[in-house]
């Protein structure tokens, strides 16, 4: 198996965008207030140019599997990132891939001079959490900065 790492280019977005729904409907959270609703979602790309984000994509042969990033969400803490975006194929799940793909996005705050990476996500995506659990990210009592997914019920913080 001969995984492909690669920062996301334009012609990804569909496949993304393609991915990122299809999860959402898998775990039963494509609902309002969420990404599955957002606007920018088929057009991520152009997201990914603002100074200080970066989106890492999986790929294997050519095929997407997944992907995950950071993003300066408005309203966070000086220091502050958020972990966005962060979906793996049912396919590729179990395998290292999403731990590999977390890494990479946490290695790229520290290179942009980050202290603290932020997230927000689902109950439903409990084992996303364990390993968010074991990279060191604690779990906060509400949210921070202004993503707009007012539907996310677990937020976390890693301190770098």
């Amino acid at each position: 198996m001969s995984i492909n790492f690669r920062k996301i280019e334009e012609k990804d977005n569909q496949d993304l965008a393609n991915l990122i729904r299809v999860i959402f409907r898998e775990f039963k959270i494509d609902k309002p207030g969420t990404v599955y609703t957002d606007p920018t979602m088929d057009h991520l790309s152009e997201v990914f140019k603002k100074d200080g984000s970066v989106y890492w994509l999986a790929e294997e042969d050519g095929v997407l599997l997944g992907g995950c990033g950071i993003f300066p969400t408005e309203g966070l803490p000086d220091g502050c990132v958020e972990l966005v975006k962060f979906y793996l194929s049912a396919a590729a799940r179990g395998k290292g891939i999403g731990k590999a793909l977390m890494q990479k996005s946490i290695e790229s705050a520290q290179h942009f001079g980050y202290n603290e990476v932020y997230l927000e996500s689902f109950p439903e995506l409990h084992t996303a959490i364990g390993m968010y659990e074991k990279a060191g990210f604690k779990r906060l009592d509400g949210a921070l900065g202004n993503s707009g997914h007012f539907a996310c019920n677990v937020w976390m913080l890693l301190i770098l």
